[in-house]
């Protein structure tokens, strides 16, 4: 699989002498598993749906967990407890149907002096197998009072057999119709006859320092582990490895793009830009002023920028964009600012021009999104590709084929999570290495950020401006909504205005959830209709622009929306958010629409509305009432949800693992960071024979990816 490491590194990794780094290629390990003795074609079909056809990618599927089989006495297993015992056959089985598909077989077994009732649901192909006399392990839970032992997992053992079946059995990921066994089978043929073709290719010095297997022996023991501790040695080096792997990418990367030294180096008016930023209407924070300054150095450099800026809700990220901007306009070069939506697309403009105007500067800001016009929209490709226009702000449209700028400078992403790689870097092939921003208002714990954007450099704004209103927080149960709706009559009657949140457009026959059209309707009996709009992602993007237009300016009170709301709407009135089903959202989604309040200099609240069925939700929704940071909440939600689920690994190209996790094994991630960025900064890395394995897997990574691509 060809990931954007891989394809923005290769240029580097040509560039580089061969000295000393002989092609090597596996070809043993290469093989397909059809070589294998024994290879059934269905399993061979089995375990390509996993995407296993080599002898290397089935040594390479490790176990998920491992089943304790340890024989036990059955007079010490308890009730419903799970076991293992070692049991014969005393009676041949019966067999009862379940059904027209579904069997149970009953057979009695003794284990010791005990006598017992073993069940096998769906396995009558074992009947004639089960034969008096037969000796076997059996694992299952034990029902005491009925004397029964469902049987989960079964081994036949060979009574004049000096060898005892494992302990420890390797559970794998399986599909359908591939069995534990057949993959442990297979697993085991495949150690046997190529294990001693296991090559190492970390560092001897660092495998030494950080007390690690060998590659040869982790990979046999973390199949076939002899004690607890065989396995979890076996996985510290696997979970090493893969970070590693992944560190040597990704830092190689970085390394490429600042050694190339071909990056714009823009030129502007420091002057100027002091200028502007002291003719805002507020101060910077110190957190501001530090990224801007990074930022401007890099830009001037011959580097081409590639920073992610995270912040909090209302930290001010829009600003720094603003001076970027401003920065790269200056030079005589074109900015571009792709959101997520149309209506995000039209604050954006709206704030910029009256940053701009109110410093006395005069830019050409175009806005280029699905709602605007055909005659409108030639003329802004147009002032593109003359230049006539300075700075594009827009969505997906700016990706399209036919967009093209005359000197592209800087791209800047805002919550650039929402779009996949592959967008990301459209745009920013549309010009000839521009200087790319990227921005999101969820913040990363250093956890993830570290995995998920390892080629980026990361700027954290950790302050939020002075004034900003701390957001009261509170979790209601649905019964209590009329108290909440009366209010937030008393806040529209001093002039606020508030937003009702629902997870649904309309009403669904598969989730029980309120919607926005149901809810709009009961709103409007309740507040009146003159002062109740909706807002919700099936309108036209005129009808979305209008809405919100109206909202902005005081005629719309309340606002019955979706989630369409929860990034960049800036309305400074609005004091009130209710999320209805606030149990459906997770805790950075609340915490990004609880930021459309405390905007302006009023008291605002954010209400909760929910029943949770489960404690996970009751605890995302207490923590939501505890917690107003940001990055705190998104730790907390990395440990309920995972980072994949809270991220997006398919759209934001955050890294997955085979056994890694970057949350729990985070030490070891650290570890194999530091020890990447040391070896790369030795020569010897570059030339020694003693790293040539080590730069072959680089090397041949990258030259598949060119391939590939060729």
């Amino acid at each position: 699989m060809i990931t954007r490491w891989s394809v923005f590194s290769y240029g580097f990794f040509r560039s580089l002498p061969r000295i000393n780094c002989p092609v090597m290629h596996d070809t043993t390990l290469s093989q397909p598993i059809s070589r294998l003795p024994g290879m059934k074609d269905a399993t061979i079909a089995h375990l390509a749906t996993l995407d296993i056809l080599t002898i290397e990618q089935l040594l390479e599927h490790y176990p998920m967990r491992y089943a304790d089989l340890t024989l036990r006495d059955l007079r010490e297993v308890a009730d419903d407890e799970k076991a293992t015992v070692e049991a014969v056959v005393l009676q041949p089985p019966t067999l009862q149907k379940l059904g027209t598909k579904k069997t149970r077989m009953l057979c009695k077994l003794a284990s010791g002096t005990e006598t017992f009732q073993a069940i096998w649901f769906n396995q009558h192909f074992l009947r004639e197998k089960l034969v008096p006399g037969t000796l076997l392990h059996v694992t299952g839970k034990w029902k005491k009072q009925h004397r029964q032992l469902t049987v989960s997992a079964y081994e036949w053992v060979r009574p004049l057999s000096a060898v005892t079946p494992a302990s420890l059995q390797p559970v794998y990921a399986v599909t359908e119709g591939l069995t534990q066994y057949a993959i442990r089978r297979a697993i085991a043929t495949a150690l046997t006859h190529y294990g001693q073709e296991i090559t190492e290719w970390l560092p001897p010095s660092l495998v030494a320092a950080r007390q690690l297997l060998s590659r040869r022996e982790a990979i046999a023991k973390i199949h076939e582990p002899l004690t607890t501790a065989d396995g979890e040695q076996a996985r510290k080096r696997v979970i090493y490895e893969e970070f590693f792997h992944y560190q040597l990418r990704v830092q190689a990367m970085r390394l490429s793009a600042k050694r190339k030294q071909d990056g714009i180096r823009h030129a502007f008016d420091r002057i100027k830009i002091r200028a502007f930023v002291r003719a805002l209407p507020f101060e910077l924070t110190m957190s501001q002023k530090q990224v801007i300054a990074d930022i401007l150095r890099e830009m001037e450099s011959s580097m081409s920028m590639n920073r992610l800026l995270q912040g909090d809700v209302g930290s001010g990220k829009t600003i720094v964009a603003a001076v970027a901007l401003y920065a790269c306009i200056l030079g005589g070069m074109q900015g571009a600012l792709m959101v997520p939506t149309d209506i995000l697309a039209q604050q954006h403009v709206a704030s910029f021009m009256r940053l701009f105007s109110a410093a006395g500067i005069e830019i050409h800001i175009a806005l280029l999104t699905s709602s605007v016009g055909e005659r409108q929209r030639r003329h802004v490709l147009s002032g593109l590709l003359t230049g006539a226009v300075q700075l594009v702000v827009g969505t997906h449209a700016l990706i399209q084929d036919d967009i093209d700028f005359v000197q592209l400078g800087l791209v800047v992403t805002d919550e650039q999570h929402r779009f996949g790689v592959k967008q990301r870097s459209v745009l920013r092939n549309k010009g000839w290495r521009p200087d790319v921003l990227s921005m999101t208002a969820t913040p990363i714990p250093r956890t993830l950020a570290i995995t998920a954007f390892g080629d980026m450099d990361v700027s954290t704004l950790t302050e939020l401006p002075k004034g900003r209103i701390q957001i009261r927080t509170s979790w209601v149960p649905s019964q209590e909504l009329p108290r909440v709706l009366a209010f937030v009559q008393g806040e529209l009657q001093q002039g606020r205005q508030a937003y009702v949140i629902c997870p649904l457009i309309e009403q669904s026959d598969v989730l029980d959830y309120e919607n926005a059209l149901h809810i709009y309707e009961d709103m409007q009996q309740f507040f009146g209709d003159a002062h109740v709009g909706i807002l919700h992602g099936k309108l036209s993007p005129k009808e979305k622009a209008s809405t919100m237009q109206r909202f902005v300016q005081g005629e719309i009170r309340l606002l019955v929306a979706t989630t369409v709301v929860e990034v960049g709407v800036d309305v400074p009135n609005a004091t009130i958010i209710i999320v209805l089903d606030a149990e459906r959202f997770g805790l950075s989604q609340l915490h990004q629409l609880r930021g459309r309040v405390g905007r302006g200099t009023h008291a605002s609240w954010c209400i909760l509305v929910a029943d949770p069925k489960s404690e996970v939700a009751r605890q995302r929704l207490k923590i939501m009432t505890e917690v107003q940071d940001g990055f705190e909440l998104s730790r907390q939600d990395l440990a309920l949800r995972g980072p994949g689920d809270l991220f997006g690994t398919k759209q934001s190209g955050a890294p997955s693992f085979r056994l890694a996790d970057p949350i729990t094994d985070f030490a070891c991630l650290e570890a194999a960071r530091d020890d990447v960025a040391a070896l790369l900064a030795e020569e010897a890395f570059w030339t020694d024979d003693t790293h040539a394995p080590l730069r072959h897997k680089v090397f041949h990574a990258t030259e598949k990816a060119h391939a590939l691509l060729d």
